[in-house]
C-alpha cells in the first residue's frame, strides 16, 4: 500500500470550503468561486489517483483509533476510487449549473445551499475513500445530515415534511447500520473490507447469518431507494432542482448501493451470500423494485417525480447485478453508476432548465417545448434513449453486460424493464418535438447559457462513455475479478 495524504486531502477540500462559502456570503461571485475552485480541487485530487491506485495497490492516509481496536482510516481501492471519480466529477458540473439555477429562479439561502452541497460531497467522498465498516458508518451517516439542508431549502410547509421523512428513514437506517456493524466486529474481530469479504461460512449459524445480512440490507437500502424503504425519495422532490440531481445522480443514492457493494463484495463475501441464500433474497428485491418503480413512473404527470420512480427502478439495476453472483452482472451493476449517473443527472438538469425557464413542471404541459428548447429536449432524448437501453448511449453498454450476467428470471426482469422505461420516457420526447407549442412557449426560447452548456456536457458524456468506456469498464471487470478471484466465472 503506497501511504500519501491525497484520499484524506480530497476528503477535506469541499469541507475546508464551508467556512470560505459562508465567510463570502455578500459576495455571490466571490462565493460562487469558492465552490468552484474547492470542486476543481477535488477533482484533481481524485484524479490524481487513477495512476496510484490498481488491483494491486491500494493508497491510505494513515489511520486514526476512536477508542482501543477501532479506528478510523482513508484507504483508496479501485472500488473506492470508481466512486470517487463520479461523485467528484459530477459536483463540478452540478456547481456550475446549480450557479445559473439559483440565481435564475432567485433562490432564497444561497449561502446555505452552496456550503451543505460542499458538505454532503466531502461526506461523500468521506464513504468512497472509508477503509473499514466504522469509517463508513461515520461518512455515511455525515451525509444524511449534510442533505437535510438541502431537503428543506425552500423552507415550506411540504419541505420541511419531507426533509423529517427524509431524516427518520436516514436516521433509523443509521442505527440498524450501526447495529450490523458493531455485530461483525464482534464475530469477525476487525472491520477492514476486504474482496471476497471477511465473514467465512461458518462463523456464525444460518438464521444469525440471515438476521446480520438484513440489518446491512436495512441500513444501507434506504439511501439505494429499495422498496419498501423509499418513501423518502420521491418526497424529496420537493427539493431545488440541483439538489435533486445530486441526490438522485452523484450523492446520496450511489453511497446507498455503493454500500451494497460493499457489503455483498467485501463484508459477506460470494460464497456466504450464495450458501445461505442471501444472493436469492437480494435478487427478488432488486427485481421486484426494478418493475414496481417502472409501472409506477408510467402513472406520474409530475416530470421530477417519474424521474424519481425511474431512479428508483435503475438503482435496483445496480443490485441486481451485484446479486447475481457473477462477474459480469457484478461488472456491469458497476458500470451502471456511472452510467446511470450521466444519464439520470442530465435529465435532472433538463427538468430544472423547463422549471426556471418556462415555471412548467408537469408532462402534460411539455407539448411543443422541443421546438423552443431544442438543445434542452436533445439532451433530454439523449438521456432518455439511454436509460431505455437504446445505443449510442452508454446506458446500452451496461444493460448489455447485466444481461449476459443474468439468469433467466433476471433476464426477463431486465427486458421488461427496458421496455417500460420507453414507456414512460418516449411520450415526453414525442410531445416535446412533435406537438405544436404554445405561443407563450415559443416566445421563450432556449433556456439560459450557464445552464445550457452544463447540460449538454453531460448528455455528451453520456454518448462519449458509450464510445470510450475503457477506464470505467476496466476498473469495474478488475473489481469483479478482485472480489470473485481470479479464476471466478
Amino acid at each position: 500500500m503506497i501511504e500519501s495524504m491525497t484520499p484524506l486531502f480530497a476528503v477535506l477540500t469541499p469541507l475546508l470550503a464551508i467556512p470560505l462559502i459562508v465567510a463570502a456570503r455578500r459576495m455571490p461571485d466571490v462565493r460562487e468561486s469558492f465552490t468552484i475552485m474547492a470542486a476543481l480541487a477535488a477533482f484533481a485530487l481524485v484524479a490524481s489517483l487513477v495512476t496510484q491506485v490498481d488491483a494491486n495497490t491500494l493508497v491510505g492516509s494513515g489511520s486514526w483509533e476512536v477508542v482501543a481496536g477501532i479506528e478510523l482510516n482513508l484507504r483508496v481501492d479501485q472500488t473506492g476510487l470508481y466512486f470517487g471519480l463520479i461523485a467528484s466529477g459530477l459536483w463540478l458540473v452540478t456547481c456550475f449549473y446549480s450557479i445559473g439555477y439559483v440565481r435564475a429562479h432567485d433562490e432564497k439561502n444561497q449561502t446555505r445551499y452552496f456550503a451543505s452541497f460542499a458538505a454532503c460531497v466531502g461526506s461523500t467522498l468521506g464513504v468512497a475513500f472509508a477503509g473499514n465498516l466504522v469509517t463508513f458508518l461515520v461518512f455515511y451517516e455525515m451525509l444524511s445530515l449534510a442533505t437535510y439542508p438541502l431537503v428543506i431549502h425552500s423552507e415550506s410547509p411540504k419541505a420541511i415534511r419531507s426533509g423529517r421523512k427524509y431524516l427518520t428513514y436516514a436516521l433509523t437506517a443509521g442505527v440498524l447500520l450501526m447495529a450490523a456493524v458493531i455485530w461483525t466486529g464482534v464475530t469477525v474481530g476487525n472491520f477492514d473490507f476486504k474482496p471476497g469479504g471477511i465473514i467465512e461460512p461458518d462463523m456464525l449459524d444460518a438464521g444469525s447469518m440471515r438476521v446480520l445480512f438484513l440489518l446491512f440490507l436495512a441500513g444501507v437500502g434506504v439511501k439505494a431507494g429499495l422498496m419498501p424503504l423509499h418513501g423518502w425519495l420521491p418526497a424529496a422532490m420537493v427539493a431545488p432542482t440541483p439538489v435533486s440531481a445530486l441526490l438522485h445522480a452523484v450523492a446520496v443514492v450511489k453511497s446507498g448501493v455503493f454500500g451494497i457493494i460493499r457489503v455483498v463484495g467485501f463484508v459477506f463475501g460470494p460464497e456466504t451470500m450464495h450458501l445461505y441464500g442471501l444472493d436469492g433474497l437480494l435478487v427478488f428485491v432488486a427485481g421486484t423494485t426494478i418493475v414496481l418503480a417502472s409501472c409506477i413512473a408510467l402513472r406520474q404527470d409530475n416530470l421530477k417525480r417519474r424521474l424519481a420512480y425511474s431512479t428508483v427502478g435503475h438503482l435496483s439495476y445496480i443490485v441486481l447485478g451485484i446479486a447475481l453472483l457473477s462477474r459480469d452482472g457484478f461488472a456491469g451493476g458497476m458500470l451502471h453508476m456511472v452510467n446511470h449517473a450521466t444519464m439520470k443527472i442530465t435529465l435532472f438538469f433538463c427538468a430544472g432548465a423547463i422549471m426556471v425557464h418556462l415555471h412548467k413542471d408537469r408532462v402534460s404541459q411539455l407539448d411543443g417545448i422541443g421546438r423552443a428548447m431544442p438543445w434542452t429536449m436533445g439532451a433530454f432524448a439523449i438521456g432518455a434513449l439511454g436509460l431505455a437501453g437504446v445505443p449510442p448511449v452508454n446506458g446500452f453498454l451496461s444493460k448489455w453486460l447485466l444481461c449476459e450476467g443474468a439468469t433467466d428470471i433476471a433476464l426477463i426482469v431486465l427486458l421488461t424493464s427496458g421496455l417500460l422505461n420507453a414507456a414512460y420516457f418516449f411520450p415526453i420526447v414525442h410531445r416535446a418535438f412533435f406537438r405544436a407549442p404554445s405561443e407563450e412557449v415559443a416566445a421563450k426560447g432556449e433556456a439560459p447559457t450557464i445552464m445550457v452548456v452544463p447540460i449538454c456536457f453531460v448528455a455528451g458524456l453520456s454518448v462519449g462513455l458509450f464510445f470510450w468506456p475503457d477506464l470505467f469498464l476496466g476498473m469495474a471487470r478488475d473489481v469483479a475479478a478482485a472480489v470473485f478471484g481470479k479464476g471466478a466465472a
